[in-house]
C-alpha cells in the first residue's frame, strides 16, 4: 500500500529528476545524515504497520466476542 502511494507520487518523475533530488538531499544533509534519516523513516513505517495491524486485530476480536453462538 505504501509503495503504491510512493510510486504514484514518483510516477511523473524520470531518472534525471530523481537523481537531481537525491543530489540536492546529499548536499543539504550530507553523506552521514542520510542513512540516519532513512533508518528513522523505516522505523516509523514499521511502527505504523504494527499499530495498524494491532487495530485490525482488536476489531476482529470484538467481532468474535459479539457473535452469538
Amino acid at each position: 500500500m505504501i509503495t503504491n502511494i510512493i510510486l504514484g507520487i514518483l510516477g511523473g518523475l524520470g531518472g534525471g529528476e530523481i537523481f537531481l533530488i537525491a543530489l540536492v538531499l546529499l548536499l543539504i544533509f550530507g553523506g552521514k545524515k542520510i542513512p540516519e534519516l532513512m533508518r528513522g523513516l523505516g522505523k516509523g513505517i514499521r511502527e505504523f504497520k504494527s499499530a495498524s495491524s494491532g487495530v485490525e486485530g482488536e476489531e476482529e476480536k470484538k467481532k468474535e466476542i459479539s457473535k452469538p453462538e
